[in-house]
């Protein structure tokens, strides 16, 4: 299946309440800016075991070459999943609450 990427990017807010989109349109629409907590990545500690990628339920971590080399925080809704996810000690990635990133 391949995306559509001629279709106009919206965010949340512009959506109808309860509206029903279509499958597979997640990346159309950014929803990370309802986010109270944001995941911190720490590259160096990173040891490409992609728990956080498989768990991720929005998308938001990004693959390159079969490592992770970003979290997208224009989908990340700031669930926490890929920090538990992550088995690296210290951890990996660390939820920050999202007012520290604020000016």
């Amino acid at each position: 299946m391949r995306l559509k990427t001629n279709v106009k990017k919206i965010g949340w807010k512009k959506l109808a309440a309860g509206d029903i989109l279509e499958a597979g349109s997640a990346l159309n629409y950014h929803t990370g800016n309802w986010r109270s907590r944001r995941p911190v990545f720490e590259k160096k500690t990173c040891i490409n075991c992609l728990k956080c990628w498989i768990f991720c339920p929005d998308a938001a971590i990004r693959i390159k070459n079969k490592k992770v080399f970003k979290i997208d925080l224009r989908y990340c809704k700031g669930c926490g999943i890929c920090a538990v996810a992550c088995p690296t000690n210290p951890k990996t990635i660390v939820m920050k609450n999202e007012n520290q990133f604020k000016s």
